[in-house]
């Protein structure tokens, strides 16, 4: 299988910063989770589009990941995101608008707590996004927390710290 793997930062990239003492999105993780799994017939391509939290995210930001996407999907089986989970459903919908036309799975995810942490939710999320794009149809889509949710409608419930189907 083919996969890309956008990464755009968020919880699930923050690194700790010991000169800051802050929590910062410098560079991804996702070597570092894709290494700790066994996945043989994975071919992955890697695309780093930028390094922020999803708050921090701009109308002009998503339209670069969609780009990003859409540049993307003809030479790949699916593609997952690695996105903040603050306004991971914004992109989503986004790309639903974007790229509705695309063959392939759009799967985005994310984490509440940063890979470098020991209650991570990261590797897991990860995971079942990996699982997910062989697994459905073409669309756009969320996966984490043991669930995957289609978009449209799909929004983070703030106080479960998850995501669900919005009605």
């Amino acid at each position: 299988m083919k996969l890309t793997i956008i990464t755009t930062g968020g919880t699930i990239d923050k690194t700790y910063d010991e000169f800051q003492g802050s929590l910062r999105n410098q560079h991804t993780v996702i070597d570092v989770i894709l290494d700790s799994l066994r996945i043989p017939d994975l071919d992955v391509h890697n695309v780093e589009v930028m390094h922020k939290d999803s708050l921090d995210m701009t109308e002009e930001d998503r339209e670069i990941i969609a780009r990003a996407v859409c540049d993307e999907a003809p030479t790949a089986d699916a593609v997952v995101i690695l996105h903040g989970t603050d306004t991971l459903s914004d992109t989503g919908e986004l790309l639903l608008q974007r790229c509705s036309g695309l063959a392939i799975p759009i799967i985005l995810t994310g984490a509440m707590r940063p890979y470098e942490f020991r209650d991570t939710d990261a590797a897991q999320n990860v995971i079942e996004a990996l699982l997910a794009s062989r697994m459905v149809d073409p669309g756009v889509y969320v996966a984490i927390h043991n669930c995957v949710l289609q978009f449209p409608g799909v929004v983070k419930d703030r106080q479960a710290l998850t995501f669900v189907r919005n009605g």
